[in-house]
């Protein structure tokens, strides 16, 4: 009776080796954790970097497109003070004239 065991060490027995594929189950889950942990951190460093040269990309874009608007509203406001200042000096003959009738009383 001494070689077999008893039925209390057989189930003692398997219950050592149920705990041991656990502990082992464990392991290789926290081992699956840290790496999907790693992976999902390197996921949005790299989502994050991609961000920044996708906004930066945007910003250079519409900065370049808005200094080109700039320049025209500039050439149209050039073109429409100096359309302006000729039509004022065309008139000066005129309005002196006018003036000088008034004051003159003619």
């Amino acid at each position: 009776m001494d070689t077999e065991k008893t039925l209390l060490q057989q189930i003692r027995d398997k219950e050592q080796e149920f705990a041991h594929k656990i502990d082992t189950a464990k392991k290789e889950a926290d081992v699956v954790v840290t790496a999907a942990k790693t992976e999902a951190e390197e996921l949005l460093c790299t989502a994050d970097a991609e961000g920044k040269k996708s906004a930066e990309l945007v910003y250079w874009n519409v900065r370049g497109k808005t200094a080109v608007d700039i320049e025209a509203l500039t050439k149209a406001a050039e073109s429409d003070r100096t359309a302006v200042s000729e039509r004022g000096e065309r008139n000066i003959p005129a309005a002196a004239e006018r003036i000088v009738r008034y004051v003159t009383m003619e």
